[in-house]
């Protein structure tokens, strides 16, 4: 919410979304129940060539937060707290479905505080109907068949099949 001096609360999502889940989905709608503002970067890592490029991930984001005018669809390469101090974020979301997400979550999160003490750090419980879903498992699924029509919405779902058809 905004404080007593008039500033907009910004917290910074970033992840993969390589898609984009409902899951993520969830996670924003509940970020914005706390903050004016989220930032959903798309995280550019060079190591990695995903399924969709950087640009096919934005438009996606964008269109299923086209309704969402508190939600802003970016991307960004680098240290993430370089990139949350550069937007005015106040803090940082961080989904877990699991502990094996906690453990390696945990280790960014101090690292993040060493960096840039002044950066909150918010952990969010994936809602449990998500709890077993990942980019992964539904690239995984769509490869050999499966309905992942639960999992993601519509316009991602055909987008994933269409891009993994034939692989």
């Amino acid at each position: 919410m905004a404080d007593p001096t008039g500033k907009r609360s910004v917290a910074l999502f970033p992840a993969s979304f390589d898609p984009v889940t409902n899951g993520h989905l969830d996670l924003i709608e509940r970020t914005l129940h706390v903050f004016d503002e989220v930032v959903v970067a798309v995280a550019t890592n060079v190591a990695k060539s995903g399924t969709f490029s950087v640009e096919e991930r934005i438009d996606l984001l964008n269109q299923v937060l086209a309704d969402e005018p508190r939600a802003r669809v970016t991307s960004f390469s680098g240290l993430l707290v370089h990139y949350a101090r550069e937007i005015g974020a106040s803090a940082i979301i961080r989904g877990l479905r699991a502990m094996s997400d906690f453990e390696n979550e945990f280790e960014m999160a101090l690292m993040n505080k060493h960096l840039w003490p002044e950066i909150e750090i918010f952990f969010l419980m994936a809602n449990q109907r998500f709890l077993y879903v990942s980019s992964s498992r539904l690239k995984e699924l769509v490869r050999f068949g499966g309905n992942i029509d639960d999992f993601v919405p519509s316009l991602v779902g055909e987008r994933l099949r269409k891009k993994l058809e034939g692989k």
